[in-house]
């Protein structure tokens, strides 16, 4: 339901599942037990916002977010599977900064429109959608610096996961052999549950106190990101 929700409005939601998962399942299998559920629930947001995508923004991040993920997909072959849930933690505390940072500073425009700060947050993201499907705030962190109105920002990100996840999906199968049948059967069991997340999240998100619902995530997502270095 969290993965439903993240894709349709309710952004970081999904952060609490990425330490849960890579708890229970290990860092690196955990990827490619998520990496599915992101791609059924990317479909449920690009159909609801396709229209609102601003190309130009995508064209200048997609390449350097592809430098990240080789980056990322070496990284994942020589790192045991506990320094792999080590640089997920690491990563979603970089999130959560991210998250409070991007808060504080709504105002300001602290970047300029530049290929080195397109390609920096390409290249950042990349690799955090890689190594632990966790690149969403950064890549926020880029579009509320080129000043996009919501539904813009929501549809330009729809479109962005969307291409990376599913170019991701063969990575995972052939080279991490992180998907399997099994893995895959599970996801299948998910969609209904995926479904749910993304229909709450389009009439139910207006309803939910901004202040408390960042407070709850930003605090079970700490507490999960700890839990990987234990």
């Amino acid at each position: 339901m969290f993965v439903g929700m993240s894709k349709v409005g309710v952004p970081g939601i999904s952060m609490i599942v990425v330490p849960t998962l890579a708890y229970i399942f290990g860092g690196k299998p955990s990827t490619g037990i998520l990496l599915p559920m992101l791609m059924m629930a990317d479909i449920f947001g690009v159909s609801y916002y396709h229209r609102h995508a601003e190309w130009r923004f995508l064209l200048k991040l997609l390449p350097w977010a592809f430098v990240g993920i080789g980056a990322a997909l070496w990284v994942g072959e020589v790192v045991n599977d506990d320094w792999f849930k080590n640089i997920i933690a690491i990563l979603v505390f970089l999130c959560i900064a991210l998250m409070l940072w991007r808060d504080k500073n709504k105002e300001e425009s602290l970047f300029p429109d530049t290929w080195w700060f397109a390609a920096l947050m390409g290249v950042l993201g990349g690799f955090a959608t890689m190594i632990g499907n966790v690149a969403g705030p950064i890549f926020a962190v880029y579009l509320l610096a080129m000043h996009l109105p919501k539904n813009s920002f929501i549809g330009t990100g729809a479109w962005f996961f969307i291409i990376i996840n599913f170019s991701k999906f063969p990575l995972h199968l052939f080279i991490w052999k992180t998907i399997t049948p099994e893995t895959l059967k599970l996801n299948i069991i998910l969609l209904p549950a995926i479904a749910l997340g993304a229909i709450i999240g389009i009439f139910a998100v207006k309803k939910i106190p901004e202040h408390t619902y960042r407070a709850f995530v930003i605090v079970v997502t700490t507490l999960s990101a700890f839990l990987l270095l234990i």
